[in-house]
């Protein structure tokens, strides 16, 4: 297994401290192909299944994998006037952001076929749910909790840390009581007290992939596999999808 560096104390095991809010490495213990036409926005393991949502317009989708082979098995294309951001799955269904267009739409998780949509107010990031409600991120530093049923905003939370309030958080992934979260353009993953907003640690990812040759090429993907306890993560317009272990 590779173990990916962090910078300043290179090589360290385990996790050391940036201010009072601890960083841990990671170690990959997968690989798998991914699409490096994919411009990924949001991700998603569910029932031994990995969904994909992607960006730009014109080439936005909710997108089925097969994820030893990263072979494309099932593809919803949205409108050429929307531009794909995060999703998550509740309750048997997908839920799809868009950026800038004020809507979100839900499709059957098995057929992909659109059920309904639905306001989104300002921007659209990141999307994820704690079984109860759904967490929606917008580019600043709060997070945006919906009703499960009307998909109206009942709290927020404003992220912070020792510096104070965390913005651009993108991709999101509730992993056992925290929300973990991309900032965009960074290669690390916070994770975020859901009671309080406040980040308790930081995953760094930046020794992941470092042949990048796009400036959008950033991390951003999160997907947990609750059944098996595995972790992958991957970026936009990357050609591999990592299944990482966060070292103690």
């Amino acid at each position: 297994m590779v173990v990916l560096a962090i910078a300043l104390f290179f090589g360290l095991p385990g996790s050391f401290s940036f201010g009072e809010v601890p960083i841990y490495q990671v170690d990959v213990v997968n690989e798998y192909p991914h699409d490096s036409n994919a411009f990924t926005q949001g991700l998603a393991f569910v029932d031994g299944k990995l969904y994909e949502g992607t960006g730009q317009r014109g080439q936005s989708a909710l997108r089925l994998l097969d994820l030893e082979t990263g072979e494309l098995l099932q593809r919803k294309n949205l409108e050429r006037r929307y531009f794909g951001e995060g999703i998550t799955i509740l309750d048997d269904k997908v839920y799809q952001l868009t950026w800038t267009s004020n809507v979100g739409f839900v499709y059957d998780k098995e057929s992909f076929t659109q059920l309904s949509s639905f306001y989104v107010p300002g921007e659209g990031w990141g999307l994820s749910h704690d079984g109860e409600y759904l967490i929606v991120s917008d580019g600043t530093s709060y997070l945006r909790f919906l009703d499960r049923e009307t998909l109206s905003e009942v709290k927020r939370i404003q992220v912070t840390d020792d510096l104070g309030p965390v913005n651009n958080i993108n991709e999101l992934e509730y992993i056992n009581g925290e929300i973990w979260g991309n900032i965009w353009y960074q290669d690390y993953i916070v994770r975020i007290d859901p009671d309080t907003g406040a980040v308790n640690s930081r995953v760094d990812l930046s020794g992941l992939y470092t042949a990048r040759r796009n400036r959008d090429a950033v991390l951003n993907g999160i997907a947990w596999d609750a059944e098996n306890e595995r972790l992958f993560v991957t970026g936009k317009l990357w050609p591999s999808l990592y299944e990482i272990e966060v070292l103690d």
